[in-house]
């Protein structure tokens, strides 16, 4: 790269490390390809710890700091700590530090947990936006803008759910630019400031991308009362199926895991639906016999290790790897997605053990292949046949997430949902962002009155955590009573799943 190429490097520690970054990344962080023959040179962002006083970017970002809010607009008055608060004390906070070509800082932005002496649930703040005089007129690059667009990588990166920024009222137009929404008028040092909110989409875009297409495939599928449910009772008898596939690609890529994979999810939907498992049925596709026996060796380990028999099924090979599974288990009381009202509590019961599934990490939470026996059969049977008691509602967390799932089993009942974020159980291992969209291995929502028992699942713990209300889609509320947006309305297109033939407590 010469001199005189006009994109941003993106750097991780000391600016000798610099790596050329693509011309995409140029375009979206500057808002637009510099005119064609300017001489501008390239811009570097690098990321520091806002508490590392020693590193150089960090002091001559405070040093920038103090000239711009202290000297310069009279913020804060003229004395080295005075804009100083506790996020430059916390080690989780970072600064986005721009540089020119020969090192000289251009401005920098903090970011980091909205509340510093607080665990980090998802909510972060950007402060202390500064922009060096000298840099505020460069041609065909716009710092400020750059540094903004850096810091919501940045927040989305660490898995944040909610971003804001108290801007003050004549940069708020640049924020506006870049996308992001107006919240409210505030204060800040005695200055007037707007509250600014960047969109953070990641739920809904799991969303439409995992169940929006069902409604208009399979809508009206199902007996009435358990439309769009995690398995179905056979009508006459006091058995419920279900079945599941998994996605070719894993099947390929870990033959062995999407077995285990394959059996996990089918009991889970059965431990949804408040039923006992009675028996497994595979299908498996493979290229050839060797890569069958893998498949089915993660398979057979997964049954034995839940204590579902293996009933049979079918294999197929010289065709590309696939796998299905169909579990059938028995209840007298099907508990149905649907049954939740406005005002019913939400309760998420979930096995916080284990860890990232190596290959699978913020997507897959492996909870179940250290658990023994009895260990997975209590989770299984937490809202079983044999539970003491049976909620009104139930869905297992799947592949639309956390919080996807919870506008699955809101849909089903006609509802909204609001979940308190800080009040979901999550494992230390796990940002909010990753556990709210992943797949947790163990993960049982349910909706019933205020005050009912929570389900007996063995070592998964259990919360409340949320609530279903009038209306639709899934809102996130937070320590300070903010409510943003994660699931916009229905998240299938199923609707209501509607009232079954007789009341789940009156099958007998």
């Amino acid at each position: 790269m010469s001199t005189t190429d006009p994109r941003p490097r993106f750097v991780s520690g000391a600016p000798r490390h610099l790596t050329p970054a693509p011309r995409w990344i140029a375009d979206e962080l500057l808002g637009g390809r510099p005119a064609a023959g300017t001489d501008t040179p390239p811009v570097t962002i690098r990321e520091a710890r806002a508490d590392d006083a020693g590193d150089s970017g960090v002091a001559g970002y405070r040093a920038l700091r103090r000239a711009v809010f202290c000297v310069e607009q009279g913020l804060f008055p003229d004395r080295p700590t005075a804009d100083l608060d506790d996020h430059d004390a916390d080690p989780r906070v970072v600064v986005l530090l721009a540089h020119d070509a020969d090192g000289t800082l251009l401005g920098g932005v903090r970011l980091g947990p909205a509340r510093a002496a607080h665990p980090d649930i998802g909510w972060w703040t950007g402060s202390r936006l500064v922009v060096a005089p000298t840099a505020r007129r460069r041609t065909g690059v716009r710092v400020g803008a750059a540094l903004v667009r850096a810091a919501c990588a940045r927040a989305e990166a660490a898995g944040v759910l909610r971003f804001d920024a108290d801007v003050q009222a004549a940069g708020a137009v640049l924020f506006d630019r870049l996308g992001w929404a107006r919240v409210r008028d505030c204060e800040v040092a005695g200055a007037p400031h707007v509250t600014m909110r960047w969109p953070v989409t990641r739920v809904q875009d799991l969303v439409v991308a995992t169940k929006a297409p069902l409604g208009a495939l399979v809508g009206g599928l199902g007996p009435a009362g358990f439309v769009g449910d995690d398995g179905a009772p056979v009508p006459g008898t006091d058995v419920v199926a279900c079945c599941d596939a998994i996605v070719p690609a894993m099947v390929e890529r870990d033959p062995e895991w999407a077995g285990w994979a394959g059996v996990l999810v089918n009991v889970n939907d059965l431990a949804a639906m408040g039923a006992a498992p009675v028996g497994l049925l595979d299908a498996v596709g493979a290229r050839d016999a060797s890569f069958a026996h893998r498949v089915l060796s993660g398979v057979r380990a997964a049954a034995d290790a839940y204590g579902v028999p293996l009933l049979g099924g079918h294999t197929q090979l010289d065709v590309p790897a696939a796998l299905s599974l169909t579990a059938l288990g028995r209840t007298d009381r099907p508990v149905p997605a649907g049954g939740g009202r406005a005002g019913h509590r939400v309760r998420l019961t979930t096995d916080l053990g284990g860890g990232w599934r190596p290959g699978y990490t913020g997507r897959q939470w492996d909870s179940t292949t250290s658990r023994t026996r009895a260990e997975l059969a209590a989770t299984v049977g937490a809202i079983g046949p044999d539970a003491p008691h049976r909620p009104a509602a139930a869905k297992d967390v799947s592949m639309a997430g956390l919080a996807g799932t919870l506008g699955m089993l809101a849909e089903a009942s006609g509802v909204g949902a609001v979940l308190d974020v800080a009040a979901v159980p999550r494992p230390d291992g796990a940002t909010a962002g990753d556990w709210f969209t992943c797949f947790p291995g163990f993960g049982l929502l349910t909706a019933d009155d205020p005050g009912a028992p929570a389900p007996d699942a063995g070592p998964a713990v259990s919360a409340e955590c949320g609530e279903l209300v009038p209306g639709a889609g899934v809102r996130l509320r937070w320590p300070d009573g903010e409510q943003t947006e994660a699931v916009t309305a229905g998240v299938t297109g199923m609707g209501r799943a509607g009232a079954p033939a007789h009341h789940p407590e009156e099958i007998r």
